[in-house]
């Protein structure tokens, strides 16, 4: 399946204002290959084994499977490199579309990114206000980048 998103970084506070759901994560990477990055994240009662490629863009091949709750805590405990990835995902309405706000901690904290999921690479949508800098072609905002050189390295 493909994943065609943009990244941006976030210029400012007013989107907490539209929030919709806040959902606390936890994720790890497995290893991978220079292809791809096999990742679990645990939110709630809810785990995913979810494997992607590395590829650089709004574009990228992605597969992900539900596993038992429990297995991706022990993953996460036990097999995941470290750091881990721990952020809040905030979902925000603009236009037509959901922004997901990621606001990190851990190793991560202070770096706070927006995605917006699209249908096809050239998919319109609206650009909200707090939108800063599009980042969608910086590896270094990309989840498997962040877990080998934290944010708090830069």
């Amino acid at each position: 399946m493909e994943e065609i998103e943009r990244k941006f970084l976030v210029a400012d506070e007013s989107w907490r204002d539209s929030v919709q759901v806040e959902t606390p994560m936890r994720q790890g990477y497995l290893g991978g290959n220079s292809r791809s990055s096999v990742r679990v994240r645990v939110s709630g009662n809810n785990a995913w084994l979810n494997i992607k490629s590395l590829t650089v863009g709004v574009s990228r091949e992605e597969f992900e499977y539900r596993i038992p709750v429990e297995d991706g805590q022990r993953m996460l405990d036990t097999l995941c490199d470290r750091p881990l990835i721990e952020k809040t995902r905030y979902q925000v309405p603009v236009g037509g579309h959901i922004w997901e706000v990621d606001v990190f901690d851990g190793a991560n904290k202070g770096l706070v990114v927006a995605e917006v999921e699209l249908g096809s690479p050239d998919e319109a949508f609206e650009l909200p206000p707090w939108a800063g800098e599009e980042v969608s072609h910086d590896e270094r905002y990309y989840n498997v980048s962040l877990a080998t050189m934290p944010y708090r390295d830069w």
